[in-house]
Parts: C-alpha cells; structure tokens; sequence
C-alpha cells in the first residue's frame, strides 16, 4: 500500500521554487503543443467557457487557453507553481487533486497533462471522482500522462529532490479507471518508443444528466 500523504508532500518539495524555474525554461514539445490544440478545437466546437487546469505547473497551457478567450483557473499543489503562474497573471489557487476547493459542476472542462501520473492506482478513482464532479454534466476532461508497463514507484535517477513517484499505467488500466467516471471520446498513443515514452492521452466527458457511463 502506499502512502499518498508521504508522495503529496514529496512532490510539493520536488516542485518548489527550483523546481518552478526548471519547469518555467523548458519549452514545449510540438506534440504536446498538437494536443493542447487539439482539446481547444474540441473545446470551441463544443462551446465551452470556463477551464480548471489540475496540476498547471508554472501556467504553460493555461496561458495559452487563456489566450484562446477561456476563463481559466490554474491549480498546482506546490505554492512555489501557483506562484508562478500568478505572476503570468492567472487566477491560479493551491490545491491537491484529490482535495479540490471548487463547487461542484463549476466548470465547463478540465485539462490535466501529466500530473495525475504522480497518483497511486490505489487513489486514482477518487481522485477521478472528485474531477468528474467538477465538471458540469456533458463536461470535458483532458487526461494525459506517460503510460508504462503497470510499474509504480520513485523515478531511478530522477532530477528532482526528492525523487518523483510515478503510477506507469498501462493502456488497459488508464482506460479501465476512466471509463469507472466518464464517456471516453478519444484515446490515442503518442510516440512509438520504449512503454514509459509513450503518451496516452484521452478526452472523457461526465455523462451528461440520466446518462450512465458506457461499459
């Protein structure tokens, strides 16, 4: 069993203010820039208003969906992320996945890019609970994160103190707990290398009222 407490707090050091200025000069890849289009053109079709990014890091994406004529709300665990993106000039607030602070069906969407990697398989459907409820029924969800073989742990050699703990979840097991929540409207694969370069990103929807989750 592992201790989701003790990987919360490790992570909140991880991603302090070094971290923060690691994560605030690194660019961002063209297919990543791709799949942020991507649920933006979804999101314009669909007409959604208002997105709640959960793990913002320094504000990247939400600057860019911001920019695109969203009401944004940018969330990070760590203050020293939360920091940043307010300095970028988001509404961003401290906030843990699992634990969120918003009422419920505030949100037309929600977009998550690798962060919800760093929760246990244990966890994970609370936590994708808590998301769903979020959302207003009919909502958007971007879920992306680095899938793997079903490995959990610390990342060997990692460049973080203290070192990241990981969920590399197969394709199998991140469909299998969205599908517990949510209607899956896209999965694809990004990348062809070794399982943990490989990138699963899904677009879900809460079903909307009197709709049930397809099997």
């Amino acid at each position: 069993m592992t201790d989701y407490a003790r990987i919360r707090a490790d992570l909140r050091a991880a991603y302090g203010p070094a971290g923060a200025r690691q994560r605030d000069r690194q660019s961002k890849p063209d297919w990543k820039q791709a799949e942020r289009a991507a649920f933006l053109l979804r999101l314009r079709q669909e007409r959604c208003l208002s997105l709640l990014e959960i793990g913002a890091g320094t504000g990247q994406d939400s600057v860019f969906f911001a920019a695109a004529g969203l009401e944004v709300t940018a969330t990070d665990m760590s203050p020293a992320m939360v920091a940043a993106c307010r300095a970028k000039g988001l509404r961003a607030v401290v906030m843990d996945f699992g634990t969120p602070v918003f009422a419920a069906e505030s949100f037309d969407a929600v977009h998550a890019m690798n962060c919800l990697l760093h929760v246990p398989n244990a966890d994970l459907p609370r936590t994708l609970s808590a998301v769903c409820r979020l959302l207003r029924p009919g909502g958007l969800f971007f879920f992306g994160g680095y899938g793997g073989t079903g490995e959990e742990g610390t990342l060997g050699g990692d460049d973080h103190v203290p070192p990241r703990f990981f969920s590399w979840r197969t394709d199998e097991q991140i469909l299998g707990f969205a599908r517990q929540h949510f209607e899956v409207l896209d999965f694809h694969v990004v990348g062809l290398g070794p399982e943990r370069h490989r990138f699963q990103s899904l677009t879900l929807r809460r079903p909307r009222a009197g709709q049930r989750v397809p099997d």
